[in-house]
């Protein structure tokens, strides 16, 4: 039986619509027992024991992001919301359908990948840089704005280690916000820090939709949704439940919650 492979294909048209999914499916194999040794293998196969379950996640999802939207996705834990996130990423590969990037995408999904807690924060700016792309030259001209927009000028010359989770979650996101994208993806950094940064965040958000940047919000915060967002996509148990006006998923969203 031959078996259908899911494709992820980038291209580049002024045209063409941002993201492009199509009867997008994703399982997973979770192990339901331990086989000790090839023997033990053997023999469970024999038996017709698998050892593993198989969990649908993605179950078809078909959508489309136009050039300039700020789409929201939504759904309960466990909905399928990462595991398409991670696809859109390139970190996943689909099992079955087709995925068409239209323009260069940067995901913020784990914020601070590639610190290194041994080395000071200013290390790590220029380190991170490289990692996105950006010369010394280049990180030199933005490693001021970074640590102002960060707040936490009076810590560039400590050890990482000795920022809080917080910190250090600023620090990366003020970073990454200076990365040349065509489309954003984005994880819940809304969440980070203080009621201050939290309102630089915004206002920075607010600054991509004015300009019409293409942007992917995943997130719990049904306020982020309206506010930000010019379309979004409730997800349940893998499929698309509701999409369209912001307000009206979100308040389906809600509604779904306290049923």
């Amino acid at each position: 039986m031959k078996r259908s492979i899911g494709t992820r294909t980038e291209i580049s048209s002024p045209t063409a619509p941002a993201i492009t999914v199509k009867n997008l499916h994703k399982s997973f194999r979770l192990p339901t027992e331990q086989s000790f040794g090839l023997k033990q293998t053997i023999f469970n196969r024999l038996r017709g024991i698998k050892g593993y379950k198989e969990q649908k996640v993605l179950k078809g999802l078909d959508f489309e992001i136009k050039q300039g939207e700020f789409l929201g996705i939504v759904g309960r834990n466990g909905s399928g919301k990462s595991t398409l996130l991670k696809i859109l990423a390139g970190i996943y590969y689909p099992e079955k359908g087709e995925i068409t990037i239209n323009g260069n995408l940067v995901p913020f999904i784990e914020l601070g990948v590639g610190f290194n807690p041994e080395l000071t924060g200013r290390e790590n700016v220029y380190m991170n840089g490289a990692l996105l792309g950006f010369s010394n030259a280049e990180m030199d001209k933005m490693y001021d704005d970074i640590w102002k927009f960060a707040e936490l000028e009076p810590f560039q010359d400590q050890k990482l280690k000795n920022y809080s989770s917080g910190m250090q979650v600023r620090l990366a996101f003020s970073i990454a916000i200076r990365a040349r994208g065509d489309i954003l993806l984005l994880d819940e950094v809304l969440a980070v820090g203080d009621a201050a940064f939290q309102q630089k965040c915004n206002d920075y958000f607010k600054e991509l939709k004015k300009h019409h940047q293409t942007v992917i919000l995943v997130t719990h915060s049904m306020e982020d949704v309206k506010r930000f967002c010019t379309r979004a996509i409730l997800l349940e148990s893998g499929k698309i439940i509701e999409e369209g006006d912001p307000h009206k998923v979100a308040n389906a969203y809600t509604k779904m919650l306290l049923s």
